[in-house]
């Protein structure tokens, strides 16, 4: 929240853009950030760190999500921007779309390239028939 008000769209996105000079990309050089927002407005913000072992590495969606759970937030996660330098929109991979439909199937996905520009959609769209917690019921 900025001034008691919700994030616009294009802030959220920032966010996820000022994270990009965080990542540590010495493999891939392919800088992501997140900003994921929870229903009561805040923000968790969250970078790629890369590993030596590669499968080690973390992707910047699922460090957001992580740091969010941590501070006590599983079932408000509202949005989330998504952002890299490429020319294309930076796409979550699966492993990060999974990870995200755990806690807000119907999460809200802004995907930016680094251009700035960015598309919305649905986290449903993005991993169609998703399995989560009520698939195991």
């Amino acid at each position: 929240m900025r001034g008691g008000h919700p994030m616009t769209e294009r802030e959220l996105v920032e966010r996820a853009f000022s994270m990009l000079e965080r990542s540590y990309v010495p493999y891939s050089h392919f800088p992501v950030g997140a900003a994921l927002e929870c229903a009561d407005g805040s923000v968790f913000t969250g970078c790629n760190v890369e590993n030596a072992a590669y499968g080690s590495t973390i992707c910047a969606e699922r460090t957001a999500a992580v740091k969010a759970v941590s501070e006590g937030h599983r079932d408000d996660f509202v949005r989330i921007a998504i952002v890299g330098n490429s020319t294309d929109y930076c796409w979550p991979c699966g492993a990060c779309r999974q990870f995200l439909f755990e806690f807000a199937p119907d999460l809200e996905c802004l995907i930016a390239r680094g251009d700035h520009e960015y598309v919305k959609l649905p986290l449903r769209e993005l991993l169609a028939h998703g399995f989560g917690p009520k698939s195991l019921l």
